[in-house]
């Protein structure tokens, strides 16, 4: 399987370099273009499909040097930001801790506990999320347990489930990737020096752009792949922690106190850099342990007359041997 951090740099050996800005622009379409399909669609595709689908919107987007960026709904993430700044005011015992203490804690805790166990490639992962997902307009609540068999290395059929709906993907292609990589040997090459690891993640695996010349776009783009990464449940030893280390050096990250997880848990939400495409997306956290808890997340039915705030988080994970095993 042809490497996810490489497929810009050998899609033409024969082609003049990419510029800087050619390639922001590529790796901005390929974020833009997977918030826009989980956004609009009633039923997300799963998260692989969305990872490959994007593989080759951005090698396109790479080749033709031009990409648009869409900036919807920014008055609306104003109104939000606003409403959390108040409901930061209103809950003053968790409201004075800064988004890099959650986060450097984060690692601190996690580095402390984390095994690490190494998947064989011919192997699947297994994991059970719970979704709680709530209508705006209604208030209305539904509860998923959405059970995925991940292929380590994408060779064979993978079983996922998206809002209790089953989808089967196919092996991987020749020249398709998924992100994060699968394979134990891809994971174990990415840097858990965090100011090594943004480069290599939003780069491609070839920009040597300094942090201190990094964009809004470019920390944005950071901090989704980041968050994508830590989705993953079997990471080599250091590399989660660094991830909520890398997270911690985005400026315009905030904590946004007294967010519930779908356990009914009160935590502290990590809010993205500012972005349209960020809005009600949050990493939840213990407000005292710093333990990871979850996810908040919010899409738009397909008619568009919806939104839904979706709470997530993983209860059990496994190395199993078979599809549809159980550990």
């Amino acid at each position: 399987m042809t490497d996810e951090l490489e497929l810009l740099r050998d899609w033409d050996a024969d082609a003049a370099p990419l510029t800087e800005t050619a390639r922001a622009k590529a790796r901005h379409r390929l974020l833009n273009t997977m918030a826009r399909t989980e956004r609009n669609t009633d039923a997300a595709p799963s998260r692989r499909h969305a990872l490959r689908l994007a593989t080759a919107v951005v090698a396109a987007a790479a080749v033709t040097g031009t990409a648009i960026l869409i900036a919807e709904g920014a008055d609306e993430g104003d109104r939000r930001d606003r409403a959390e700044r108040r409901s930061s005011t209103e809950t003053p015992r968790m409201g004075n801790v800064s988004a890099a203490t959650v986060l450097n804690g984060a690692a601190v805790q996690i580095g402390k506990h984390e095994k690490t166990v190494a998947p064989r490639d011919d192997q699947f992962i297994y994991s059970k999320r719970i979704i709680k997902e709530t209508e705006r307009r209604t208030g209305e609540v539904k509860t998923y347990e959405d059970v995925n068999w991940d292929s380590v290395d994408g060779s064979k059929r993978s079983l996922t489930m998206e809002l209790g709906r089953v989808i089967w993907e196919e092996p991987l292609g020749k020249g398709e990737g998924v992100w994060p990589p699968r394979e134990w040997s891809k994971l174990k090459k990415l840097p858990t020096d965090p100011k090594k690891l943004i480069p290599k993640i939003i780069g491609v695996g070839t920009s040597s752009k300094p942090l201190s010349d990094f964009t809004p776009h470019d920390w944005y783009d950071a901090h989704f792949m980041l968050g994508e990464l830590l989705k993953w449940p079997v990471l080599p030893e250091g590399l989660r922690p660094a991830a909520y280390e890398a997270m911690a050096l985005a400026p315009g990250v905030r904590a946004i106190p007294g967010v519930k997880d779908s356990a009914g848990r009160t935590g502290v939400g990590i809010s993205y850099p500012k972005s349209p495409f960020a809005q009600g997306k949050y990493l939840i956290f213990d407000a005292e342990t710093y333990e990871f808890l979850g996810f908040r997340d919010e899409r738009t039915s397909a008619s568009g007359d919806k939104t839904y705030t979706q709470l997530s988080h993983v209860v059990d994970w496994a190395i199993v041997d078979r599809l549809r095993q159980r550990p």
